[in-house]
C-alpha cells in the first residue's frame, strides 16, 4: 500500500471523470493541482493554476498531427487548441497517467482523452485507462494494453477522461484509490 501524503493529483478540474478523482483525491486527503485557463469552465478545483497563454504554448502542437496520430479528425476552433495545449501540462507534470474512457481497437483512446494518453506514451509516462465498456483496467506495456489492477504511486499522478463518466467508471476511481492507500481516513 502506498503513502498518500506523498502523492499529489493533476488534472483540469473537468466535469466527469477529472473532477471524480479531485473528489477522491480530496476524500482520501491527498493534495491536488487543478491546472486551467482564461474561458476553462472547472467542474471542481484544488489548488487551482492559470496557465497564461506563454505556459498553453509549450504545449502546442499542430492539430494535423493530434488528428493523425489518434486516426480521426476533430474540431479546428480555439477551445480544443485549448484543451490540447493544457492537456501537455497535465500529462507532463505527473508519473503516471489515470483516465477513464473506451479504448478503440486501434489501441488508442476515444475523444480528446486520447490525445492525453498518447502524449503519456510519447513521454514515457506510465498509462492506465478503465474501459467503461470492458469495465476493466488496462495499462499500456511494451507497445500494448494489458489488463492490470494499477495502483497510485508516491509521486504526482495526473488524471484525465471522459465527461460520460458511469457508474462503472466512478466505482473503478474509488476501487483505484482504496487499493492504492486502504479505507479513506475517517470512512
Amino acid at each position: 500500500m502506498n503513502e498518500r501524503h506523498q502523492a499529489r493529483l493533476i488534472s483540469g478540474g473537468h466535469k466527469g471523470t477529472e473532477a471524480e478523482f479531485g473528489r477522491n483525491a480530496k476524500l482520501w486527503q491527498i493534495d491536488e493541482t487543478t491546472l486551467s485557463y482564461e474561458g476553462h469552465s472547472l467542474e471542481r478545483a484544488g489548488e487551482l493554476e492559470v496557465l497564461n497563454d506563454a505556459d498553453l504554448a509549450r504545449g502546442d502542437v499542430s492539430m494535423e498531427i493530434v488528428c493523425q496520430r489518434l486516426g480521426r479528425r476533430f474540431a479546428r476552433g480555439k477551445g480544443i487548441l485549448r484543451v490540447i495545449q493544457s492537456m501537455f501540462h497535465v500529462v507532463t507534470r505527473g508519473d503516471h497517467l489515470f483516465a477513464v474512457g473506451w479504448i478503440h481497437d486501434d489501441a488508442t483512446v476515444k475523444g480528446g482523452t486520447g490525445w492525453g494518453v498518447e502524449l503519456a506514451k510519447f513521454f514515457n509516462r506510465e498509462v492506465s485507462v478503465f474501459d467503461q465498456d470492458k469495465e476493466r483496467w488496462f495499462t499500456w506495456v511494451d507497445g500494448h494494453w494489458r489488463e492490470d489492477e494499477p495502483t497510485i504511486p508516491e509521486r504526482p499522478f495526473s488524471a484525465t477522461g471522459t465527461r460520460s463518466l458511469t457508474d462503472a467508471g466512478r466505482a473503478a476511481i474509488k476501487d483505484l484509490f482504496e487499493r492504492s492507500f486502504g479505507p479513506a481516513p475517517g470512512a
